[in-house]
């Protein structure tokens, strides 16, 4: 069982003391030179473990294999085997870790400090300065570093919210920092049009959707805000590399098939958490790539994140290079014109550079898992309602007739010039069926259109889409986030249907917990809100003969088709015997372990102002995927300063409005799996805190819920089987038949079954006093379940808590442990 994950591990200058410590040892039986860690004695025969490939080969080679040309050839290759091959993703970490051991390659597991390219906060700059004030900090450490964007709560005109954007665009003036007003685009947006986000860099944000630089072969990922004061201060933060996943593309993308139809049938045809806290990198053949522009790229790595990843990266290829050299060109005939803010970032000497030293994953590169997805078999697809993991093909949806009374082209996943052409082509291809007039909307439907940028949106002008759409009835709002967060105008109300060009689905995100939502192409948006009914634009003919879209493990080749090169058979071969090796330790290596006796219990030593126990009743919240807009709304999200008692009122709420009343304080919280995936709002902890809940316990969680909670001073755990054991004890409710049903007289007369008996569902309890009692012995590293009086008792082991996170969470979480060093060096 894992214990809060340890990508909680936040101070800089203890990774060192993260790593195992080496030595030098000596192989008894070969008697080769090896490292072992100092840190803990291994049993004798995993030795092998520590040898490389190499080593094993020419320990069992003959003097007549070494002689033979062929053999030869093949034996001194695996002698001067090259460095550990890598992934994309290890690459450019290992461009951007600092402090490494001399000659240490990263791999996924590594904890490394980070000093990333960029770094972009938006509407939440403002508590992130106020973080990084509050740490003793008063410069920040790189400006060339820093990003800050306006682009959240745009539409919201009142004094405290300009205000806080007067703050923000007064400290950033004076910190030096690049900095875009509200109305000029979303963040993620102009981190890519402005060269932000370059291939082959890192950049962080305190985004979840900062996934979306994949798109442009930067590697993106999330931070969270006291991570950015972290790295205002010190330019620096803390990364541990996840485990990284393969998705290969085969075949064509059809006509009327979209970047965003590809992401959404992903979410729902790998909806069993297979990427979760993963890192991905996409890849395909040339002629398969080329049927994703750099616009479809970038929807697809946006939603990698409810897809459940950290990052989603795509390489850097030709469609890449060509879109890169348009950027460069076009900056270049505009320079100190009407785009000056890029042209010193989009040049052709600096493209040229990147070309020189292009990154790309070494053959041989390890993967944690492998996918597969055949973009000739997709047809368009509709997420939802209210899930990303329920995705339906658009066909079998639209003859269910749903219909709709809100759509939205909006978001940085589908708001850019390409995304509303395609929109505005519904209404244009329309009016040539109605002498040339662009059609309304259906009535009773609301149309609301935002672009990504102010940019993006001069080019729809430009081109007329933008006209056209208003012409069918869209009202227009600020390039801005808007009602994708759930804020400004146009939200859904209760018994409301949606349809979005969105990337976030869940309840209650968009408005009313009481609406249904749903996610599309901005073609088949268009569509809907013309047609007044979940539909499409008629783009797309299914092929004949067509029996549904192929997608599995693997890289999707089949093995008649099949041709590597002679290098690549040779690391087929060798990862081979490697998985055989490993699978040998595994098999026998346990005779080997001697178990713990009680008196030999390691003990972790437990940091002053620490608890030894915590103990409390469980609260059983029966769901997985509880994501961080139903731990707390996003309606509350980017006010600041709520009082500490409507926070704890607002905790769960848009999972359960009943779980304020039936929570208590001291309570210990325990859910399903992947809880609190979504946004990185660091609400989603400091709420759970404010309800004085001091432990939360999952089958496992959201790697940035995590990062939040340590950060913030909440524990957490993972325990599946106490999830499992619950459920178990506690199933959710089936339907009851009534017994006072009378089979009608005839039913005998007939072959079939009897109609069955009426029914009434029982509701679901979705927040549940379990009567059990949890304790979690931080000392034995153990946590005891008591089931209730005469009841079961059980207990099971937890990872150790190392003495860094207890002394984070001991002086109330990150911002405080800075503020202490800082004071300490003063």
């Amino acid at each position: 069982m894992r214990q809060l994950s340890r990508s909680g591990i936040a101070r800089f200058d203890q990774f060192a003391s993260l790593r195992p410590q080496w030595a030098l040892s000596k192989c008894p039986q070969c008697k080769t030179t090896y490292q072992t860690p100092k840190a803990r004695c291994l049993p004798l025969q995993r030795h092998s473990q520590f040898h490389s490939t190499t080593h094993r080969h020419r320990a069992e080679a003959f003097h007549t294999q070494l002689e033979d040309p062929s053999s030869a050839d093949v034996l001194s290759r695996l002698k001067t085997s090259p460095r550990v091959p890598q992934t994309l993703t290890e690459k450019i970490v290992q461009r951007y870790a600092v402090g490494l051991p001399e000659r240490k390659l990263v791999q996924s597991g590594d904890y490394v400090t980070l000093s990333p390219h960029h770094c972009m906060t938006h509407d939440n700059s403002w508590p992130v300065a106020l973080k990084f004030m509050s740490t003793g900090a008063s410069k920040i450490h790189d400006k060339k570093q820093i990003v800050m964007t306006l682009d959240h709560d745009v539409q919201n005109k009142s004094e405290s919210n300009l205000k806080k954007y007067r703050q923000i665009e007064d400290f950033a003036k004076k910190q030096g920092v690049d900095f875009y007003p509200a109305g000029r685009g979303i963040g993620h947006q102009i981190m890519v049009e402005e060269g932000y986000a370059w291939p082959g860099t890192l950049a962080v944000a305190s985004d979840s959707h900062t996934n979306m630089y994949g798109g442009v072969g930067c590697l993106g990922t999330a931070i969270v805000r006291t991570d950015g004061a972290s790295i205002w201060a010190t330019g620096r933060t803390w990364w541990q590399i996840p485990p990284i996943a393969k998705v290969t593309f085969t075949g064509i993308l059809p006509e009327g098939v979209t970047g965003k139809d590809v992401i959404v049938a992903l979410c729902g045809l790998f909806s069993k958490d297979e990427v979760l806290n993963h890192a991905i990198e996409f890849t395909g053949s040339d002629d398969t790539m080329r049927s994703l522009p750099v616009d479809d790229r970038l929807a697809i790595a946006n939603m990698t994140t409810e897809w459940g990843a950290l990052t989603g990266l795509f390489p850097i290829d030709p469609v890449l290079q060509g879109w890169l050299r348009y950027k460069a060109t076009e900056a270049a005939m505009f320079k100190n014109h009407e785009l000056p803010e890029n042209t010193r970032r989009f040049t052709h000497q600096r493209l040229e550079q990147l070309l020189d030293n292009k990154l790309e994953a070494d053959k041989g590169a390890k993967y944690a898992k492998q996918l597969y997805l055949d973009l000739s078999t997709l047809a368009p697809y509709v997420s939802g309602p209210n899930s990303v993991k329920v995705a339906t093909p658009l066909t079998k949806l639209a003859l269910d007739n749903i219909k709709i009374d809100r759509a939205y082209l909006v978001s940085c996943t589908n708001s850019r010039a390409s995304d509303l052409a395609a929109a505005a082509k519904v209404f244009k291809d329309a009016a040539k069926e109605n002498d040339g007039k662009i059609p309304k909307i259906a009535d009773g439907v609301s149309f609301y259109v935002a672009a990504a940028s102010k940019p993006e949106q001069d080019a729809a002008e430009a081109a007329g889409d933008w006209q056209a759409m208003i012409e069918a009835g869209a009202q227009p709002l600020p390039a801005g986030c808007g009602p994708c967060i759930g804020l400004g105008v146009g939200l859904l109300q209760p018994g409301e249907v949606g349809i979005s060009a969105s990337n976030r689905n869940f309840k209650g995100r968009m408005g009313s917990t009481d609406a249904k939502a749903y996610l599309a192409s901005p073609e088949v948006v268009a569509a809907s809100a013309l047609s007044g009914k979940i539909s499409g634009p008629g783009h797309y003919q299914s092929p004949e003969g067509w029996k549904g879209v192929e997608f599995g493990e693997g890289d999707g080749i089949k093995e008649e088709d099949r041709m590597i090169t002679a290098d690549e058979a040779l690391d087929k071969v060798i990862g081979q015997l490697d998985s055989m090796l490993a699978n040998a330790e595994k098999e026998f290596g346990t005779e080997y372990e001697t178990p713990i006796q009680q008196d030999e219990e390691k003990l972790v030593s437990v940091l002053p102002g620490f608890p030894e126990k915590i103990t409390g009743e469980i609260v059983f919240c029966d769901a997985d995927n509880i994501n961080t807009d139903g731990i707390y709304p996003g309606k509350l999200t980017y006010q600041d300063y709520v009082p500490t008692e409507q926070m704890a009122e607002a905790c769960m709420q848009n999972y359960d409005p009943a779980f304020s009343s039936i929570a208590k304080e001291g309570d210990i919280l325990v859910s399903g799996f992947a809880f609190g995936c979504g946004s990185s709002r660091e609400q989603a902890a400091t709420a759970i805190l404010a309800k004085k809940i001091p432990l939360v316990v999952s089958g496992s969680f959201g790697n940035i819920f995590s990062r939040n909670s340590i950060n913030n001073a909440l524990m957490g755990l993972e325990i599946p089987k106490l999830v499992e054991r619950l459920r178990q004890s506690f199933p959710a409710p089936s339907v009851h038949q009534k017994k006072d049903v009378v089979e009608p007289s005839h039913n005998k007369e007939s072959l079939d079954s009897p109609p069955p008996a009426p029914v009434k569902e029982v509701p679901r309890v979705l927040t549940r006093r379990t009567g059990w009692t949890l304790t979690w012995d931080v000392r034995r590293s153990k946590v005891e379940i008591n089931e209730g009086e005469g009841k079961s008792k059980w207990s099971v082991k937890v990872g150790e808590l190392p003495a860094n996170v207890q002394e984070i969470i001991a002086r109330g979480g990150l911002e405080n442990w800075v503020k202490s060093q800082i004071e300490a060096a003063a």
